[in-house]
């Protein structure tokens, strides 16, 4: 099946996008939202402008489209880059969902009126055992953005491990932050895993802190011989 994936690089579209080349999916295209607003309901924000480095990283074409990231209205841009897709002969659309039934609510309502299959691989996975795939699987994801109780400005910029996830169970058992950060607690982003060719080597980044919330900001980033 001809497939495109909703792509932010993030760890829960990359594993998307893993479930559906081992579904035997033929991955035609990866598709990253850029919103103008970082309170965007549908589209992940912070480092955005890394997907295309990302999608050369694993050798699949990349389609990029624009929204101002008004709620409901960013989703008839979402619609527009969609209908695109199925004129290149699209069939299913990934995506990396886990409960927000906001986001994939609207995406398979999206894909039912184009006539899309619409694929949630990741829908209601047990939180603790879905991180730790993504660690055993050898993906690299670091965090880039938290807004929650219990995780401070040390969080940014640090790799997801198995230390990072006992401490998270911690953190969960004391303020209820969602393992897999589904209640939008953090940001995350991948740098290498098992489906890169090239590995995405950080160059410079800044840490953006205000208060109870802060960013991790790539500024400049390379691709890496594995």
């Amino acid at each position: 099946m001809k497939s495109a994936v909703l792509f932010s690089g993030g760890k829960d579209s990359v594993m998307a996008l893993y479930k559906a080349l081992e579904n035997g999916d033929e991955v035609a295209y990866l598709l990253s939202m850029i919103s103008e607003n970082d309170e965007s309901y549908m589209f992940h924000v912070p480092n955005i402008h890394i997907t295309d480095l990302i999608a050369k990283a694993i050798e699949i074409p990349i389609i990029t489209g624009y929204s101002k990231g008004e709620k409901e209205k960013e989703l008839n841009d979402l619609e527009n880059q969609l209908l695109i897709l199925k004129k290149k002969g699209v069939e299913a659309i990934y995506n990396g969902a886990l409960f927000s039934k906001y986001q994939k609510s609207r995406i398979d309502d999206l894909c039912k009126k184009i006539g899309l299959k619409s694929i949630a691989p990741l829908w209601h996975l047990n939180e603790e055992s879905y991180m730790m795939e993504i660690i055993n699987l050898g993906f690299e994801i670091i965090i880039t953005g938290v807004s929650a109780e219990g995780l401070d400005e040390s969080w940014l910029g640090r790799k997801i491990d198995k230390k990072a996830i006992d401490e998270l169970k911690a953190i969960n058992e004391k303020y209820g932050v969602n393992l897999a950060f589904e209640g939008g607690e953090a940001e995350t982003l991948a740098i290498d895993g098992p489906i890169f060719k090239k590995k995405i080597k950080i160059i410079k980044a800044e840490t953006q802190w205000n208060f109870d919330n802060g960013i991790f900001n790539i500024k400049e980033v390379t691709l890496e011989d594995k």
